[in-house]
């Protein structure tokens, strides 16, 4: 039984009368959305202001997803194993499998609009086993800090390129990694200013990407001195890695898409601050998936009908390696250009990564997953939870020395933060799969009688995808080119696993309500009568 200290009794029993107070003047004065009144429901007093819109909501995934960013950073891994033959086939299988997935979520998403999001599906769809919930939601946030020091450091290495090509100057990593430690902390400043800035910037993010995109586009077909054929875009096979296998090489090709494409379910960590999210916030989801795959097939084309040379994008020796490409195709001063549109898009990326990491941290803090709950679910002025952006960036910040020391462990630790992301999803899809009436309740957006079948295609992607993760990209394999993410993987379960066993099990039972106002609700089974007493 998990007994609370007399400070901790007197906090829950203020928040208690902020939540009776603010939950009756919303009733009196007949302005509760039914977004907010399902958030009631499921437990959770309003806290945040609704501030996003509909393209704010859908700017959160885009953003995270970053077509542009992913596409540019990651292009080298399809290029490098497979060639446009894998690239072309990769990204439209992918985009499907990668369809399904947020076509799963975005069911769940739509029954339980929560800031939590996988975390909290996780504990509402299987309340006896509060360990499997925990750990979810450790290891995603843990992937969501992860990933925002990637696109971080990302940033820091396109104005490495930039200044090498514009000039001439070669930054050493420790100028990088300080550039990343600026980045990261202009991310910090951005996400406390709060929903407002942030949906704004989100929305405006959607605009940028299109229109970035188009810039792009047109910019490498009407410049390149050589067009290549369809016939070397849709069939050209390259093999940079040593393995000998055909299908391998080009199954190694995928992670650039699966890597490129994830970041769907971000609209779920927004969900408390969107208008109607019962059903925007599972659209945007969907939505996000959708528009990136075209816009990045649009883009990945016009990449590959351009490229002059994979040799030498393979033997670059700017920080990006698609720099090469653009340096190759349209010369140094649009060159310029375009990294500068990828830049301020990557930027973008990796603020939104930010903001999910901070409401995940607020959100598993709520509940008690989390220590320091006074501090982490606190809120400034603006709206945003300041404790959990500032963990997130100092995190990241020290992440970023581990690029001065090795790019190789650097690269092991990011390498985990996709397989983490996967692993994330994979939680409550498993539960649809081998507990489908685990779900109690179905929101406006439901997949039917497809359900099940989307599900299992899902579940089954995602087992495949985490396996082709750890597997050693190059051959021979040596300390120099060994695929170190398992051992990055392996350290974040041992975390997770030892915070779980030392801290977590004492203190966590599963999602605590800070509306005490539920009698008139559904009863919600992941709090049952001995949950009531340990609080």
């Amino acid at each position: 039984m998990v007994r609370q200290s007399p400070a901790q009794a007197e906090t829950d029993a203020q928040v208690t009368n902020m939540s009776v107070k603010h939950n009756h003047e919303a009733e009196m004065q007949g302005d509760m959305s039914e977004s907010d009144k399902r958030l009631l429901e499921l437990g959770y007093r309003v806290e945040f202001r609704r501030e996003m819109s509909f393209f704010g909501v859908l700017g959160m995934s885009f953003c995270a997803i970053g077509i542009l960013t992913g596409m540019s950073s990651a292009f080298q891994t399809g290029l490098f194993s497979g060639g446009p033959l894998g690239l072309f086939w990769g990204w439209n299988i992918c985009s499907l499998f990668m369809l399904f997935i947020a076509l799963s979520l975005a069911e769940i998403c739509s029954a339980y609009p929560t800031m939590g999001g996988l975390y909290f599906w996780v504990c509402k769809m299987k309340p006896d086993s509060p360990a499997l919930g925990f750990c979810t939601g450790w290891i995603y946030t843990i992937a969501m800090v992860l990933t925002g020091t990637s696109g971080n450091l990302s940033v820091a290495l396109y104005i490495a390129s930039l200044a090498e090509i514009g000039q001439g100057i070669t930054l050493s990593r420790v100028e990088i990694a300080a550039i990343a430690w600026g980045i990261n902390i202009a991310s910090g400043i951005l996400n406390t200013i709060g929903t407002k800035a942030i949906g704004r910037m989100s929305s405006f993010n959607v605009w940028w990407t299109i229109g970035g995109t188009f810039v792009l586009v047109i910019t490498l077909l009407v410049k390149a001195p050589v067009k290549n054929t369809g016939s070397f875009v849709f069939t050209d096979f390259e093999n940079f890695t040593g393995w000998e296998s055909k299908g391998f090489v080009v199954l190694l090709g995928f992670l650039q898409a699966v890597y490129t494409l994830e970041g769907c379910e971000t609209a779920a960590q927004v969900a408390e601050e969107a208008r109607r999210a019962e059903f925007l916030a599972p659209v945007a989801v969907v939505g996000s998936i959708v528009g990136s795959w075209l816009v990045g097939l649009a883009y990945m084309l016009a990449l590959l009908f351009s490229v002059q040379s994979i040799a030498r994008v393979q033997a670059t020796s700017y920080a990006i390696p698609i720099a090469q490409l653009y340096f190759d195709t349209v010369g140094p001063r649009l060159t310029l250009m375009c990294l500068t549109v990828i830049t301020l898009a990557q930027f973008m990326a990796a603020v939104t990564a930010f903001t999910a990491s901070s409401r995940l941290f607020y959100a598993l803090a709520r509940d008690n997953a989390f220590p320091l709950k006074p501090q982490f679910t606190s809120l400034n002025r603006f709206q945003a939870p300041l404790a959990g952006v500032w963990l997130s960036v100092f995190i990241g910040c020290v992440i970023s020395c581990a690029y001065i020391g090795s790019v190789i462990a650097f690269n092991a630790i990011l390498s985990s933060a996709a397989i983490s992301v996967m692993l994330g999803y994979l939680q409550p899809i498993i539960i649809r799969v081998f507990w489908p009436s685990a779900m109690k309740e179905r929101g406006p957006f439901h997949l039917g009688r497809w359900s099940m079948s989307i599900n299992l295609a899902s579940l089954l992607f995602i087992v495949f995808i985490c396996i082709l993760f750890v597997l050693p990209t190059a051959t021979p394999v040596t300390q120099f080119n060994m695929n170190y993410a398992i051992v990055s993987v392996g350290a974040i379960f041992t975390i997770v696993g030892l915070t779980w066993t030392v801290w977590g099990r004492h203190h966590f039972v599963g999602p605590v309500h800070t509306n005490i106002d539920i009698g008139a609700t559904p009863p919600d089974t992941s709090i049952g009568e001995k949950d009531l007493e340990d609080h």
